[in-house]
């Protein structure tokens, strides 16, 4: 039994120690903070400390007896290769939402037994799906314990890292002017209070960043507002005094982050409070009186924010630019490095395309830790090249490196793939179809308000035609400055809902992809905001919209089977690489402007 695995068999005996002495039979340990988050402080990486799994979604049940770790198609690689040995079973699910592991618990547990999980990290609409699956067989749940606090002896404290502000000219619309937009919203719904725990709508609404969350520039907070002002719960000592002078002429005042809860309790008997059902948790919700009139629906800042200005557009537009500038550096360095015969790993992937980025105007860090992917890696969606396990880019085939960056003015997130070598027929196949699912997305007009995940068979049909699909979405949406995946609108089969409509000024992901396990894998990434257009008929049957293509970086043409591709894919193809030739000459020169130039060279059928 190696190390790792023996250190993740004896924190599933903490945990279960931690049963018994509370007389519960299960734990519950989702991806999950007190916000809700995608990626999550060190704190609450408590399913990645109780199983060795790193992967950034997954939810881990820990019986007296048993232990299964529920995982999508996205990880399921991953997943086994770092539970090996533990004793933790791998439970495939159908998606990343998927809530199987209710019926799992429910089979595994007896009635009159008890599931424990930490309701201060329990969204309520999985708490109202626990309770509903469980009850029916006689289980209890308990969300007053957190068994992970029990078990986990040197648990990591709150972020200290300070807070900053964002700032003009990039930050385009003040604190102030975002403040009275949501007052707006909630004095139209008759809405007294409005709790806010989404650390992205607190940073975006404060026109604040920070750094609690690798390569998401946001804080751990919560913000509660009223009519006229305003209390961030923050840690102590995050914000400069300087700062906090600012937020209080702006009716914001600070108190300690653990005071959210009381802060609820002390709501007056009349008051109406708004709250997100899917961006708020259990634990939360209940510290409101019974009284308290609640009001439930989707943030305000999450609409608002997903819609970015004219003025956010033109940084976003130069941080895009800037971003494409990083990658011709690199690729020149890389192919040039490679035709010297000299010999790179993923991890030298990852470390000279961060070092190129870090050149560029207004960068600040990583969007997301890049994902270089040689052949068979490439085939894992999430995957990351780590000093423990790395591949090296030997012999043929294809590198796909997924990557992004944080500016300023502007979050980027582009996918590439490049031929090592010789490439086969059937790679290029592979690549072409990929390539069409994102030219047929991108070239789409669709009418103001369309759902969004109507828009996703769109990018699969190319796939769909030749017995293909891939299991991930095919867009999310890009914040400003912000997280690199953001609501409301996805580009997926999910469900769709009314506040899913397509709105001018979203910028969204078009990534189609296609995955060979143990083979190669591609995607073709780029981002895209969502402009209005006039029509021949000059709208009369409603507003349209286009997608602006913003993502500025070849698309290598050396894969592609030309045989495969109509008259307007090449002229798709031929007017963007002349767009990102265009823009991006200017901003690089000597071997990077010449490899611009080689790899922007229009194609003829």
């Amino acid at each position: 039994m190696d190390a790792r695995t023996s250190t993740t068999r004896l924190r599933i005996e903490r945990l279960r120690d931690a049963l018994i002495a509370t007389g519960t039979h299960a734990v519950l340990v989702p991806s999950a903070d007190p916000h809700l988050s995608e990626y999550l402080p060190q704190r609450w990486q408590g399913r990645e400390w109780a199983s060795g799994f790193t992967g950034s979604m997954g939810n881990l049940v820990v019986t007296r007896d048993g232990a299964a770790l529920f995982a999508d198609s996205r990880y399921w690689a991953q997943a086994e290769a770092q539970l090996a040995g533990s004793g933790i079973a791998l439970e495939k699910t159908t998606s990343g939402a998927s809530t199987q592991y209710i019926d799992w618990i429910a089979t595994h547990l007896q009635p009159g037994q008890a599931l424990a999980v930490d309701g201060q990290v329990l969204g309520l609409a999985l708490a109202k799906a626990l309770r509903a699956g469980l009850s029916a067989k006689g289980i209890a749940l308990r969300t007053d314990l957190d068994l992970v606090q029990q078990a986990w002896d040197d648990r990591p404290g709150l972020p200290t890292e300070p807070v900053y502000e964002h700032l003009p000219p990039q930050a385009a619309v003040t604190r102030a002017d975002k403040l009275a937009r949501v007052r707006a919203a909630m004095a139209g719904i008759g809405a007294t209070h409005h709790l806010v725990s989404t650390v992205d709508d607190v940073a975006w609404l404060l026109n604040l960043r920070g750094s609690d969350v690798e390569c998401n520039p946001v804080f751990i907070a919560h913000l509660l507002l009223d009519a006229a002002g305003g209390r961030l719960f923050i840690a102590d000592g995050k914000v400069p005094a300087d700062l906090a002078a600012r937020l209080a002429a702006d009716g914001i005042q600070l108190a300690p982050y653990g005071e959210a809860a009381g802060a609820l309790a002390a709501l007056p008997a009349d008051a109406a409070l708004l709250i997100d059902p899917r961006r708020v948790t259990l634990g939360l919700r209940e510290a409101a009186p019974a009284g308290v009139k609640l009001i439930e629906q989707i943030n305000p800042s999450t609409l608002f924010k997903s819609r970015k200005t004219p003025a956010e557009a033109v940084f976003i537009r130069q941080a895009m630019a800037e971003d494409g500038a990083a990658m011709c550096e690199f690729y020149a360095e890389f192919e040039a490095s490679l035709a010297r015969g000299e010999r790179w790993s993923e991890l030298d992937v990852d470390e000279r395309l961060t070092a190129a980025r870090r050149k560029r105007p207004g960068f600040v860090g990583l969007s997301f830790s890049t994902i270089a992917g040689w052949q068979a890696n490439g085939a894992l969606p999430h995957y990351r090249a780590l000093p423990e396990s790395f591949a090296h880019i030997d012999g043929d085939g294809l590198l796909l490196i997924d990557s992004g960056g944080q500016y300023l003015g502007g979050t980027t997130d582009i996918t590439r793939v490049w031929p090592i070598g010789s490439v086969s027929a059937a790679q290029k196949r592979d690549y072409t179809l990929v390539l069409k699912g994102t030219i047929a997305l991108s070239a789409t007009r669709f009418p103001r308000g369309t759902l969004s995940p109507m828009l996703d068979a769109i990018a699969r049909a190319p796939l769909w035609q030749h017995g293909l699909d891939y299991g991930h979405g095919t867009g999310h949406g890009v914040g400003y400055f912000m997280n690199v995946h953001e609501g409301p609108q996805s580009i997926s089969k999910a469900i769709p809902e009314p506040t899913m409509a397509m709105e001018p000024g979203m910028i969204t992901s078009i990534e189609p992809g296609l995955y060979r396990p143990g083979q190669w894998g591609v995607r073709i990434e780029n981002l895209v905001l969502n402009v209005a257009i006039d029509t021949p008929e000059h709208n009369a049957f409603g507003e349209m919209l286009a997608f602006e293509t913003l993502t500025l970086c070849p698309i290598d043409t050396r894969c592609i089977d030309l045989s495969l591709m109509r008259a307007d894919e090449i002229a798709w193809l031929n007017s963007y690489h002349a767009t990102v030739r265009e823009r991006l000459q200017p901003l690089v020169s000597g071997a990077a402007l010449a490899w611009l130039l080689a790899r922007t060279e229009p194609l003829t059928a």
